[in-house]
């Protein structure tokens, strides 16, 4: 194969110059800088708000804000107390099984379970079930480490 030569001239750009800006050894140094004063509140960007003088106004270096300006600070978040989280029937089921050291079936730990208080039904028609299915599923993602063990057929006890 031959290569073709190209003879495309390479584009150029025209750049227009950005005219220089003044130095501040330019600036007129009749003006004493005023007094640094204390600021209203803090700076958006992060601590005190750092004064300077452009145009005969006040800015603030950090956050471009003209100094008259007020600016309401923020009031700190209320501490909220914080909820106590409910217990799970499969949480609840592990506590049982532990306090009574016995093996149980999912129907006994239900009753059990919400007589004590541990936790109660919101309203499923089926609970011993979804517990069961529950149990089953941390024995077999755990294996060992799982809080349940399978003693006999239907009848789970605390592994621990």
């Amino acid at each position: 194969m031959s290569k073709k030569s190209s003879t495309k001239k390479p584009a150029t750009k025209t750049v227009k110059a950005k005219p220089a800006k003044k130095a501040k050894a330019e600036a007129p140094a009749a003006k004493p800088e005023a007094p640094a004063t204390k600021p209203i509140v803090t700076c958006p960007k992060g601590g005190d708000h750092e004064w300077t003088d452009e145009n005969g106004e006040r800015f603030c270096t950090k956050c471009k804000e003209p100094q008259g300006t007020k600016v309401k600070a923020k009031k700190p978040a209320k501490a909220k107390p914080a909820k106590e989280k409910k217990m799970s029937a499969l949480d609840a089921a592990a506590k049982l099984l532990e306090e009574t050291k016995e093996p149980m079936n999912t129907k006994a730990m239900i009753e059990t379970i919400a007589a004590k208080g541990y936790w109660t039904s919101p309203g499923g028609k089926t609970p011993h079930a979804t517990l069961y299915s529950a149990i089953l599923r941390e024995i077999t993602t755990k294996g060992k480490e799982a809080r349940f063990k399978k003693t006999d057929r239907g009848n789970f006890a605390f592994n621990g």
